[in-house]
């Protein structure tokens, strides 16, 4: 396929997070450069953003490698997701514009909707752009970057379960809006934090599942072989 130069870093992260390019395999500049249809000079110049941001590292002897986190990192993102939500809906009740609550507002609405008529499939990538559209509306580049960046890494190291009440879930979003809406930060602050708190719990690591397949796997192999 071929693609805008300037769209090689994120189509490269797209098909790792999708897991296109598998946990610790090699990402060589020649094949990126026939996949993508482009050049290599995007390619590298892809790999080292994709490298400070923590989706590739560079090996000795293997060049450019997608990178193997860990239990503890992957634990980590979490943590970190848990901190800079809150701050990002804080932001947003003092800096948001009428945009930017017209654009939640109508998520909101539409989210609410399709968790009462049962419409799940819907419901994960309206999540997605309510936080982001959330994150954004902190005004604070910075910040928006982080977010948007964690939640990257989040969908490529987790599964996330659908949620048990997904009409309380979109409830809770409404409470989020009201006090984005009412420019009051600590409310936001404070109703985000048991938000994510609670979305927190249905996450799963995706390489941990991987593991325990394989092990189940050689057990029962070796079990096979025991009884002839």
């Amino acid at each position: 396929m071929r693609i805008p130069a300037h769209s090689v870093c994120t189509a490269i992260r797209d098909d790792i997070v999708a897991g296109v390019h598998a946990r610790g395999g090699r990402l060589t500049e020649e094949v990126l450069a026939r996949r993508y249809g482009v050049s290599r000079v995007p390619v590298r110049e892809a790999l080292r953003t994709l490298e400070a941001e923590g989706f590739v590292v560079t090996r000795r002897h293997a060049g450019a490698c997608v990178a193997e986190p860990t239990e503890q990192e992957a634990a980590d993102l979490l943590d970190m997701r848990m901190l800079l939500e809150p701050l990002g809906a804080a932001r947003a009740a003092q800096r948001r514009t009428e945009a930017h609550l017209k654009v939640l507002r109508g998520l909101v609405r539409l989210g609410q909707e399709r968790a009462r008529r049962g419409h799940s499939e819907d419901l994960r990538s309206l999540g997605g752009w309510f936080h982001e559209t959330l994150a954004q509306a902190s005004c604070s580049p910075a910040l928006t970057a982080m977010l948007t960046q964690l939640r990257h890494k989040i969908a490529w190291m987790y599964t996330v379960d659908a949620s048990p009440s997904p009409v309380e879930s979109w409830a809770e979003h409404g409470v989020i809006v009201d006090a984005v809406a009412r420019g009051d930060g600590e409310r936001a602050r404070a109703v985000t934090a048991l938000h994510t708190e609670r979305a927190t719990g249905a996450h799963r690591l995706r390489f941990a599942e991987a593991a325990e397949r394989v092990r189940t796997s050689q057990h029962a192999v070796n079990m096979s072989g025991l009884r002839h």
